[in-house]
């Protein structure tokens, strides 16, 4: 039985330039089966035809709102995208929803989306962060999973409850912020996880990582995302070796090894949290040997239920 209709939540949608995309992720959210109470889209200064195309479904749905926000001249993925998220919560009480959710707009999501996450939500009160499984469109037109982890909510449809969001203190401004939450939370005791199944499947629709210049600079990124949050050395280069599933197949491996590598040697700063980043790196270790699913499960067994699970309602 469906409990949506007792639950609340908003979105927020960070986007530049997404004119080529974004009816298609207009026209799913309004297809919804249970829409947003409100949606709030950020226009973080575009040039394209991205502003009309909001103001014309902002003019057909009360519940759709547009902030625009100041031009910083150029796209910047990771501390941008969440700087361009905190510009539209601070114009919201985010103690008015149940749930908050950070949507790109360069997806395409099924129609009963949201009201999956909601009920999974209610059913269980220590999952904290929750999405569905991303997939994208080959040049054949066949549908690739992008192999998000299990025990991750995916970036570009990042689904919170509230109160962990707060608890966590929200999102870091830096390149990872997508990873570090998910481990945030699960240090304080919340489930971070995402199904794939049929109706959770979205497709993404500009390749992950590639947003900002192409597929190796987002690699490179990403190895020095794993590098500022703390990852085990060791471990990622297993996830490097993992990823020869993706194209470019070698050449991508090789563009996350010299994004961690290089910052490591360079002793570029790190996430400032030490708790935090010895946390993540205990679980990636004992991931190696049981496996992340089984490091997963040690850990909920043993971390503390989260202050507003015990508080209740």
């Amino acid at each position: 039985m469906s409990v949506t209709a007792d639950m609340t939540y908003a979105l927020i949608s960070p986007c530049r330039n997404e004119a080529d995309y974004m009816r298609r992720t207009l026209d799913s959210v309004i297809a919804q089966t249970v829409r947003p109470d409100l949606w709030l889209i950020v226009d973080d200064g575009s040039s394209d035809a991205t502003p009309d195309i909001l103001a014309e479904y902002a003019a057909a749905h009360d519940w759709n709102k547009v902030a625009p926000k100041p031009d910083r001249g150029h796209r910047a993925v990771g501390p941008g995208v969440i700087e361009a998220f905190y510009f539209g919560l601070v114009l919201m009480d985010i103690k008015a929803f149940d749930q908050i959710y950070k949507l790109d707009l360069d997806l395409d999501l099924p129609p009963k989306y949201f009201e999956i996450l909601i009920d999974r939500m209610a059913a269980n009160p220590r999952i904290g962060t929750c999405s569905g499984k991303s997939y994208y469109p080959t040049p054949s037109g066949e549908l690739k999973s992008e192999k998000c982890g299990d025990e991750m909510s995916v970036g570009m449809t990042k689904f919170y409850r509230t109160a962990c969001f707060l608890d966590i203190g929200g999102f870091v401004r830096e390149v990872m912020w997508d990873g570090i939450d998910c481990h945030k939370a699960r240090q304080l005791g919340w489930i971070a996880c995402s199904w794939d199944e049929p109706e959770l499947r979205f497709e993404h629709l500009r390749a992950m990582g590639s947003s900002q210049k192409s597929i190796l600079t987002g690699r490179r990124r990403h190895g020095h995302g794993q590098y500022f949050m703390g990852s085990d050395p060791l471990y990622f280069v297993a996830t490097a070796v993992f990823r020869m599933m993706h194209p470019p197949y070698v050449v991508g491996r090789l563009s996350m090894l010299v994004g961690f590598f290089n910052s490591m040697l360079r002793g570029l700063p790190q996430l400032d949290d030490a708790p935090l980043r010895a946390f993540i790196r205990a679980y990636q270790r004992r991931a190696l040997f049981v496996g992340k699913g089984k490091a997963i499960e040690e850990i909920m067994a043993k971390a503390p239920m989260p202050v507003a699970v015990k508080a209740g309602p």
